[in-house]
């Protein structure tokens, strides 16, 4: 981990980037924080032309997206001119379709149809598909989670994993243990603290929360990640100034590393 490779993970932001005015006023914030990349995710419709020439007016690298399952499915050339554009490597999922999470089959289903596209990136586009996780896919259906189906059926050579290390502890996998999982397979890792509030599980910003942020940081870095991506979808605080927070702690961390 260096400080070139922390991004912002823009979903975090995504009620301030719904228009072109909002999402560059973000992208000039985020770059006055510190981030020198950001994961383009749940920002409003408008001209790639334009998302790149916002990004590079303040210097962040585009490392990574979340796009519509749909887009995927149907518009795919499209999807790979727009990241060409970007010069963003890594195309994301940020949920699997509902169609898909309530058996083991669906689970089957999906990994096969996903491998297939994932195949068509890498070998024609020369893109890599991610998957990004939530809680729901360790439920267990017929002695295997869904991750664990994801994990042992997929195209190992195409389709690759973004873990949100927050919703793998809530699903009650060990992120750890789970980074090892996908060694060789996960290129961007999404960052994210767990704190109680309330009796109740809450999102919070890295350092703030209960996560072995130095055991996580350590599996990352031996396991190869290129991107540490930092998101929060759900702030106490200003999102900004969570993202700063956040930014803040792996920095320091990177300071006692040297």
């Amino acid at each position: 981990m260096e400080r070139s490779n922390i991004a912002a993970q823009m979903y975090t932001l995504r009620e301030f980037t719904q228009t072109p005015e909002g999402l560059r006023e973000s992208l000039r914030k985020v770059s006055s924080i510190g981030y020198q990349a950001v994961q383009i995710s749940g920002i409003g419709k408008m001209d790639p032309q334009l998302v790149k020439d916002y990004a590079d007016e303040f210097n962040l690298k585009i490392c990574a997206t979340h796009v519509p399952w749909d887009r995927l499915v149907n518009d795919l050339d499209a999807l790979a001119a727009e990241h060409k554009l970007w010069d963003c490597k890594y195309i994301g999922l940020g949920s699997l379709p509902g169609e898909y999470q309530t058996s083991q089959e669906g689970y089957r289903t999906f990994t096969k149809l996903a491998s297939g596209i994932a195949r068509t990136l890498k070998e024609k586009h020369g893109l890599q598909f991610v998957y990004h996780n939530h809680d729901f896919e360790f439920e267990s259906f017929d002695g295997l989670t869904g991750m664990e189906v994801m994990l042992k059926e997929s195209d190992p050579e195409a389709f690759g994993f973004e873990l949100d290390l927050y919703w793998v502890q809530a699903g009650g996998g060990d992120p750890v243990e789970w980074i090892h999982k996908v060694e060789g397979r996960m290129q961007a890792v999404h960052f994210k603290d767990m704190a109680i509030l309330n009796k109740k599980p809450v999102f919070a910003e890295i350092g703030e929360g209960n996560m072995n942020y130095g055991a996580i940081i350590e599996a990352c870095r031996k396991t190869g990640v290129e991107w540490y991506i930092v998101e929060q979808d759900v702030c106490q605080r200003d999102p900004f100034e969570s993202l700063e927070i956040s930014l803040r702690h792996l920095h320091a961390r990177l300071r006692e590393q040297s």
